[in-house]
């Protein structure tokens, strides 16, 4: 009996989460559509924000902010007011990566 309510509420939990959908978009059919041109234009958008993601990576790692501390254990990093930084040599440069905060072992 405990196994057929527990069932039942957990249909019930499940049916009450909300739906999670993307942007509908909704048209009459005699409107024309050129569903190549929707693609296009999707991908120019996803096209542009790789470069704006990639454009903040490139200006965070070129430099390490001041006043920034090294630390040496469990790894070589920095740490700057709260954010740590791991140095990465590219290209006979030295780049900083924005990593999350080392674990003490």
């Amino acid at each position: 009996m405990s196994k057929v309510i527990s069932i039942s509420l957990l249909l019930l939990f499940t049916y009450c989460l909300p739906a999670v959908a993307g942007q509908v978009v909704v048209r009459k059919s005699s409107e024309p559509f050129d569903a190549f041109a929707v693609r296009d234009q999707v991908l120019a958008d996803h096209e542009w924000q790789e470069m704006l993601r990639f454009q903040q990576q490139i200006q965070i790692l070129q430099a390490l902010p001041v006043g920034c501390l090294p630390i040496a254990t469990p790894y070589r990093y920095f740490t700057c007011r709260g954010q740590f930084y791991r140095p990465y040599e590219y290209q006979k440069q030295q780049l900083y990566i924005e990593i999350d905060q080392p674990q003490a072992k």
